[in-house]
């Protein structure tokens, strides 16, 4: 039986593995310019600067699919961590504000610091994420009877509209509306090689971080009162989960926006596939992410091109009906 549990467990990762990388090279394929897979395949592997078509792949179209896979990875696994430390199945970090508290903080930086690099937006949107979440436990659990999942989340509701309507009234004043509309739509069109070069690690060490906390979170997903009892200090994993969940947030929204439900419904997938072991779900996670971004990234090119849909409305489609299935349950379940 436990045998064929792990063969279960290798071939999911392999699965899911493989499901990556098919859809990365064919997004990398097909776009507004018709190309031959041997045209993408020898513009990934023999890039050849001097040919129109290796350009449109190696400058264009390769960052851009990247750059949908880690920013979908890092949503996955902050939506993951923040499920499990919270035990709030409605976690995640567009519905809790998070993702609003970054977009916020860029709002901010546009307005007053137009010329800012690249490593000051991520610090800055890391700011935003963080004083956010603060805010928003501080505020669900001010009330009798502590933080629950339902308070959680109508704080998180309720944080989130207020800096949406402040980043507004700033984008209006400011005359930022067309900037503002890319951050909260959502997309990856302007992501590039620096952009990735910076990106990448930060999301590739949080997560490897988030894994060596499996465990404890792990029995933290149980219960407050069984994770104690086993030794864990709940209170530690929980901010160390926290911190976890604002850097891959705070990271992922300066590059591609606030894209919300994806940390929703990953986790809630990969717990059906693979159970409640958080050193299995983070990775398994992490992989479901990145393709469920890149699939977006690549139907909002080609519903209509060459214009383009934007990325968070195709996650939406998914992501508000699965929300509303889970907040029913949930209503259910109290």
């Amino acid at each position: 039986m436990r045998l064929n549990r792990r063969i279960c467990t290798y071939l999911w990762f392999i699965t899911a593995i493989a499901g990556l990388l098919l859809t990365i090279f064919l997004a990398i394929s097909f776009g507004a310019k018709g190309m031959t897979l041997g045209t993408v395949w020898l513009a990934v592997f023999q890039y050849d600067p001097s040919i129109t078509n290796h350009q449109i792949v190696h400058e264009l179209r390769l960052p851009r699919v990247l750059g949908a896979a880690v920013t979908g990875m890092a949503f996955a696994v902050a939506g993951a961590i923040m499920q499990g430390v919270t035990r709030n199945p409605l976690a995640d970090s567009g519905i809790l504000g998070v993702n609003a508290g970054s977009a916020f903080a860029v709002c901010l930086c546009f307005a007053f610091m137009p010329g800012l690099s690249y490593w000051g937006l991520i610090i800055f949107s890391f700011m935003g994420a963080a004083l956010t979440t603060s805010f928003i436990v501080l505020l669900g659990s001010s009330t009798r009877g502590g933080l629950t999942s339902i308070r959680l989340t109508i704080a998180g509701a309720v944080v989130a509209t207020i800096l949406h309507s402040l980043s507004t009234g700033v984008a209006i004043y400011f005359e930022l509306s067309q900037d503002l509309a890319f951050w909260y739509a959502g997309g990856v069109a302007g992501v590039n090689w620096e952009h990735l070069r910076i990106l990448t690690p930060i999301v590739l060490i949080t997560i490897l971080w988030a894994i060596s906390m499996g465990r404890p979170i792990t029995f933290m997903s149980l219960g407050d009162e069984t994770a104690a009892n086993l030794g864990i200090h709940t209170n530690k994993i929980r901010i160390l989960g926290l911190i976890a969940a604002v850097i891959l947030a705070g990271s992922s929204v300066a590059v591609a926006g606030s894209i919300s439900f994806v940390g929703l419904v990953v986790p809630h997938i990969a717990r059906r596939a693979l159970g409640v072991d958080y050193r299995l779900l983070i990775p398994f996670s992490a992989l479901l992410g990145g393709i469920l971004l890149v699939w977006a990234d690549f139907a909002s090119r080609m519903v209509n091109p060459p214009q383009e849909f934007a990325i968070g409305a195709m996650v939406a489609m998914v992501g508000v009906p699965f929300f509303l299935y889970l907040a029913r349950k949930e209503r259910r379940d109290l």
